[in-house]
C-alpha cells in the first residue's frame, strides 16, 4: 500500500482477511472510520489500487463539481414531451459500478458519506443487502462476488448500513512503534547511539515515524541539522501527525540535544574513519 500512497506502521492484514475471506450474503462493504480526516481517503485509494481490481470508481458527496461521466446521454422526454431531469452523480456512479461488476471485479469508494441525504444511506443499504440500485424506472444489478464497496464518513453510518459493513479504524498517524537498526539504512554499528537517542525522543513525543519518514530524518541529520532548532523543523516537516507544540516543549529539549550531539559525533567518527582507512592515499608532497 505504501507504493500506492498510504504508509503506516500499523498492520491491517487481519481486518482485510475478515472483510475479503468471510462469508457474505450481500456486497462486501468496508466502513473506513477514524480520526485520519483525508488519510482515510488515502487508505481507501491505496487499498483499492493494491487489490489490483480492473475497475476503481470514486464519488465524493462534498464535491460540488463532480467529473463528467465517460458517456453523456442526451436529455430524454416522457410520453407527454416533458424533459426529464439529468441523472444525479450518485445514480451515475452506482449504476456504472453495478454494470462493471457484472463482468469484472470493481471497487467503489463513497467518500464523505455524512454529507449525503439520509435517504441515500437507506438506498445504499438496500444495494448492499439486495444487490440492486434503482434509477428512475431502471434497475441495475450488482454481482456481489465482484463488487467491493468502501464507505468513508466523519459521522456514524445509518445503523442498518453499519450492521452490513466491516469497520476499520484509521489513525491520524501510525501507533505501532518500530525499532529501526542502522544496518537497515546502510549504516554501521557506529550509528547505534544516534538510533538510541532518536528512539528515546520518539517515545517521549509518543510518535511512531514510518520507515520512509525515519530515513528522511536521518538524511537531514547527516546533511542539514546542526542545532536543536534545526531538528525541530526536520521532525515537524517529516513526521505525519507530530504536533509542532509538542516538539517545541521545553521538557523535550534535553532529548533533542542528545540526538543532535549523537548525530554530530557520528559525522566526526565517519570522517576520522574515512581519512584513516588503509585505502586512503595521501597526496604526494
Amino acid at each position: 500500500m505504501a507504493e500506492n500512497g498510504f504508509e503506516s506502521n500499523d498492520d491491517y492484514e487481519f481486518q482485510l482477511r475478515c472483510l475479503l475471506e468471510s462469508p457474505s450474503r450481500g456486497i462486501r462493504t468496508l466502513n473506513i472510520a477514524g480520526e485520519g480526516e483525508r488519510r482515510k481517503t488515502a487508505f481507501a485509494n491505496a487499498l483499492a489500487r493494491s487489490l489490483d481490481f480492473p475497475h476503481l470508481l470514486y464519488h465524493d458527496f462534498t464535491d460540488e463539481s463532480p467529473p463528467l461521466p465517460d458517456v453523456i446521454l442526451p436529455p430524454s422526454r416522457d410520453e407527454l414531451g416533458r424533459e426529464e431531469p439529468p441523472i444525479e452523480p450518485l445514480d451515475q456512479i452506482l449504476s456504472e459500478a453495478c454494470a462493471q461488476s457484472e463482468g469484472e471485479p470493481t471497487v467503489l469508494i463513497l467518500d464523505q458519506l455524512h454529507a449525503a441525504d439520509f435517504r441515500e444511506h437507506i438506498r445504499i443499504h438496500r444495494l448492499v443487502s439486495s444487490c440492486y440500485w434503482d434509477v428512475k424506472d431502471g434497475r441495475y444489478f450488482a454481482n456481489a462476488r465482484h463488487l467491493l464497496l468502501f464507505l468513508i464518513s466523519e459521522e456514524p453510518l445509518y445503523h442498518a448500513l453499519q450492521k452490513e459493513s466491516f469497520r476499520v479504524w484509521i489513525n491520524r498517524a501510525s501507533e505501532r512503534h518500530l525499532d529501526y537498526r542502522p544496518t537497515e539504512f546502510g549504516l554501521t554499528s557506529q550509528a547505534q547511539p544516534l538510533f538510541d537517542a532518536l528512539a528515546q525522543l520518539f517515545r517521549e513525543l509518543d510518535a511512531a515515524p514510518t520507515r520512509s519518514e525515519f530515513a528522511r530524518i536521518l538524511s537531514d541529520l547527516q546533511l542539514h541539522v546542526r542545532t536543536t532548532e534545526h531538528l525541530q523543523l526536520s521532525l515537524f516537516g517529516r513526521t505525519e501527525g507530530l504536533e509542532r507544540a509538542a516538539i517545541a516543549s521545553p521538557e523535550h529539549q534535553s532529548r533533542l540535544t542528545s540526538v543532535v550531539d549523537a548525530a554530530q559525533t557520528l559525522l566526526v567518527t565517519e570522517h576520522i574513519e574515512l581519512s584513516g582507512s588503509p585505502d586512503h592515499k595521501r597526496d604526494p608532497e
